[in-house]
């Protein structure tokens, strides 16, 4: 249905319009009858149906000149109501229009639910890698894109997605910022970015945020607006061509330690607990290597120092984080001790 409103033509249609116009239709044929022949409401709505749907029963009761002039109307305007609505359904049903509202509702509900996820912003080039890796190792998040396309690329990949502007709060709010994991600022522009992060970081202080940077100045801009990390995908790149050319044996061996794809080997980091058993203990003590077969290659401690092959008398301290090399199912108890309480 077209509306004329001033010199613009606004275009009203969809499944609800037509099913609203077809009831506002019986509604009407049925009034119609009780009033112009006198009918109890259950006869003059069986009247209407029949009618609208030219299914050619005959008539509840005798019907006068005037009730045969307003039965007339009531064929012209109500089949072709009924006609446009039942095609409308149809085609909605066909061409796949109902299994995309379904798919909009439950992301909806899945959005209102999720927690302990990731908010990437951007599904360019470099959001879709993150993306990827998060799908294979099975991490939960969300993607944030302002292109139609790209959005629903992100989707058919199997992606919980919102259309929308990732540096606005009501939409971090709406994807779920105050129950995130971390968010991944990788939109199209360092301006966008950093925008992006400014938000997230005045909504949640404690908030882990990785932001991608082009440029040198990006790089700071980016700290400054409170990412915890930023990642200048060109000058790791280039990097990775230097040493895959001076050291590749070097190389092979980190892609296959960090690789989500690779079923022998994983490099992984084990947070400790206060209440771990593993806490308060050197590694020699805690027996890493006998018991879960692991190497730990570096400490992260609490104010973010790092200490390289730590030696074997090496304090275990509550807030450290262990990053160590082993097989994933060794990793997995490894985790699950380091939260056990004793």
């Amino acid at each position: 249905m077209t509306v004329l409103k001033g010199d613009r033509w606004f275009r009203a249609q969809g499944p609800a319009f037509a099913v609203a116009l077809l009831l506002l239709i019986i509604a009407g044929g049925t009034a119609g009858y009780v009033l112009i022949e006198g009918w109890s409401p259950w006869d003059a709505f069986y009247m209407t149906i029949v009618t609208v749907t030219t299914v050619g029963y005959e008539e509840v009761h005798k019907l006068s000149r005037a009730g045969q002039a307003f039965t007339v109307a009531l064929l012209l305007s109500g089949v072709g109501a009924a006609l446009y609505t039942f095609t409308l359904l149809a085609t909605v049903v066909v061409e796949g229009g109902l299994p995309k509202r379904l798919q909009r509702r439950r992301q909806l509900r899945m959005l209102d639910t999720i927690r302990d996820h990731f908010i990437i912003c951007g599904y360019g080039r470099i959001g879709s890698i993150v993306a990827r890796q998060f799908r294979r190792q099975g991490v939960p998040y969300v993607v944030v894109e302002r292109n139609a396309d790209r959005l629903q690329e992100a989707i058919e990949d199997g992606a919980l997605g919102v259309e929308a502007d990732a540096s606005r709060e009501d939409v971090l709010k709406r994807v779920g910022i105050d129950r995130a994991r971390g968010l991944i600022a990788a939109v199209g522009t360092d301006a966008e970015n950093v925008y992006a992060v400014l938000s997230a970081r005045v909504m949640r202080p404690d908030l882990f945020i990785v932001g991608r940077a082009e440029t040198e100045d990006a790089t700071i801009k980016l700290k400054r607006a409170g990412a915890n990390r930023v990642i200048s995908p060109y000058q790791i790149g280039a990097v990775q061509i230097a040493q895959t050319a001076l050291r590749p044996a070097v190389v092979d061996f980190m892609e296959l330690a960090t690789s989500s794809d690779n079923l022998d080997l994983a490099m992984e980091q084990i947070t400790i607990t206060a209440q771990s058993t593993l806490a308060n203990r050197s590694i020699v003590e805690a027996n890493l290597r006998q018991r879960y077969g692991v190497i730990v290659v570096g400490i992260q401690r609490e104010d973010s120092r790092m200490e390289f092959n730590p030696e074997p008398d090496t304090a275990i301290r509550p807030g450290d984080k262990l990053v160590v090399l082993g097989r994933p199912e060794s990793l997995k108890r490894l985790d699950a001790d380091a939260a056990a309480v004793r």
